[in-house]
């Protein structure tokens, strides 16, 4: 009886409902495998679908595409083995499948028992749960299939051991967020060692809509310590070899520092957004401020510099400086720049709606020719975007977006937000770790006060707490859920708390009208967390 066993992991960056690409790049991986010497390769959770394919599922010409994508899978299997994630529909039910192809054959197929349903997770929207542990002998092994959530969740596992499994096989579509890393490890250490049996663990990678998949497939030891582990963020195949039902010591990858692991994670859905929909690059407002200038440098390391576009413009409030410091960083990154001055359009706006504002009498915190600026900027990057079919990157970050700090069909206008689900300090952050790359960033943008450049002499702080403080306050209140009462034992300020409050509550309506974009918290403004526009709930904090 053999005792050696070659997996080849590919961990893929596929596309959702691209079905004939998602087959032709698996065939591609398994031929590559071939070549290497693979006795099985293990492809991510509904790799032909990709995933999430939401409510694709639904149509029924998805599902004879699909067949077809299985017979082509299955004729390459004469040589080398696989196990493929697939939706399959069955007795009326649909599954989240896993199937076994060797020899031109299906050996097995086996259904997700655990369908998680909770943050950005919908799939008992879609699938019904399989009830049956499945256990395949392959040469001499005896292999236990799973899928993403299975691990999560000691039942499956323990089923599959008590069927004879002696070695976990584990297909994922994990997504990214802060602080997974160690979580998942975490996870899938005490299912080896709960089970005293060896796990491999196989996850993809790329850009889907709002979530980034981080790949970092790996093998585990019966005691939980990895043994080795493929990079982050970036397409792979790896060969993991077991001797004696344990996996050879291989290739583990260092762990990336937050700030790179960050960086690195917007970079990628960026670009997959971008690339996967089509367009000729991005273009966005480069207004001398600091979310402008990291987002330009994101979309720059994403797509290159011919593909970025980037323009200035100005209006009287505009401080030369930040015309000064946007040029910088344009001649710094080696972009398209142009410099186009809003005061005639502004002006003749206010022109068209003099009459109608003539009886107006002026009021406290009337915004309307501050969002005409942002609206006049908004049409000059969505008139660049139809021409020349660049994606308009918004330049907001979550800060901001929680608060209501930003210009509805003004500066929120665009297709993607790459600092979406970034905090104002992260961005600081970001922006010194990004000049470690090289230098790209003015200094000077980095150590001004923020300002929208609005109104005259304004600052960001003159209309909110100080962005340490604010962050703190919204980590608690729309990451955590804490109660206004939470927030002041926390020691906040009760006046700053209650006004931080009444700002999240009042503008989930421009949020929900707002460009998607990456995330990489636990509590996105998208999937994660689903608030009622029109609610009472929170006006008892006000």
């Amino acid at each position: 009886m053999p005792s050696q066993l070659t997996l080849a992991l590919a961990q893929l960056n596929l596309t959702v409902g691209a079905i004939e690409a998602n087959t032709h790049t698996m065939l591609a991986a398994l031929a590559d495998a071939e070549r290497q010497g693979a006795d099985l390769v293990l492809f991510p959770e509904l790799a032909i679908t990709g995933y999430p394919p939401e409510d694709l599922l639904l149509r029924d010409d998805l599902y004879s595409r699909l067949d077809a994508a299985l017979v082509q899978l299955a004729d390459a299997s004469t040589q080398t083995a696989l196990i493929v994630g697939h939706p399959w529909r069955q007795g009326g039910h649909c599954y989240n499948a896993a199937s076994f192809y060797y020899q031109g054959k299906l050996q097995a197929r086996y259904f997700k028992q655990q369908l998680p349903n909770y943050g950005v997770f919908d799939e008992q929207r879609y699938f019904s749960a399989g009830e049956q542990s499945c256990v395949v002998e392959f040469k001499g092994h005896q292999l236990g299939l799973l899928i993403c959530e299975d691990v999560w969740q000691a039942g499956p596992a323990a089923s599959a051991k008590a069927a004879g499994a002696e070695l976990l096989l584990s297909l994922n579509a994990s997504p990214y967020y802060q602080g997974v890393v160690e979580v998942r490890h975490q996870q899938l250490a005490k299912r080896c060692r709960e089970n005293a049996l060896p796990l491999v663990y196989v996850n993809q990678v790329g850009g889907q809509d709002e979530l980034i998949f981080d790949g970092r497939s790996m093998a585990l030891n019966a005691l939980g310590e990895i043994t080795q582990s493929m990079v982050a963020f970036k397409p792979e195949l790896a060969l993991v070899h077991f001797d004696l039902k344990t996996p050879r010591k291989g290739q583990i990858q260092a762990p990336l520092e937050s700030l790179a692991e960050l960086y690195q994670s917007l970079v990628l859905a960026t670009r997959d957004y971008v690339n996967k929909n089509g367009f000729n690059g991005a273009v966005l407002g480069l207004s001398g401020g600091i979310d402008s200038a990291l987002t330009v440098a994101i979309a720059v390391d994403a797509l290159g510099k011919d593909q970025v576009q980037a323009v200035m413009m100005p209006f009287r409030y505009t401080a030369s400086i930040s015309v000064a410091d946007a040029e910088e960083e344009a001649k710094l990154l080696g972009i398209e720049y142009n410099s186009v001055s809003i005061e005639p359009i502004f002006d003749a706006f206010m022109g068209q709606l003099a009459p109608l504002f003539a009886e107006e009498l002026p009021q406290a915190g009337d915004t309307t020719e501050e969002n005409l600026q942002a609206r006049a900027r908004g049409m000059l990057l969505m008139a660049l975007s139809n021409k020349r079919r660049r994606l308009v990157l918004t330049t907001g970050n979550k800060s901001e977006l929680a608060v209501g700090y930003c210009t509805l069909y003004g500066d929120m206008v665009g297709g993607f937000a790459p600092l979406k689900d970034v905090s104002k300090t992260l961005v600081f952050a970001l922006s010194r770790y990004r000049n470690t790359l090289g230098y790209v960033i003015p200094q000077r943008v980095i150590e001004r006060p923020p300002s929208a450049e609005l109104a005259p002499g304004q600052l960001d702080q003159d209309n909110l707490p100080p962005y340490d403080v604010l962050d703190a306050i919204l980590e608690a209140y729309v990451e955590q859920d804490q109660s206004l009462s939470d927030l002041l034992a926390s020691g906040f300020d009760e006046a700053e708390v209650r006004r931080v409050i009444k700002l999240v509550d009042i503008n989930e309506y421009k949020r929900r009208q707002g460009a998607m974009g990456p995330r990489i918290t636990q509590r996105n403004f998208g999937k994660d967390r689903r608030y009622p526009i029109t609610s009472g709930f929170g006006k008892i904090n006000w």
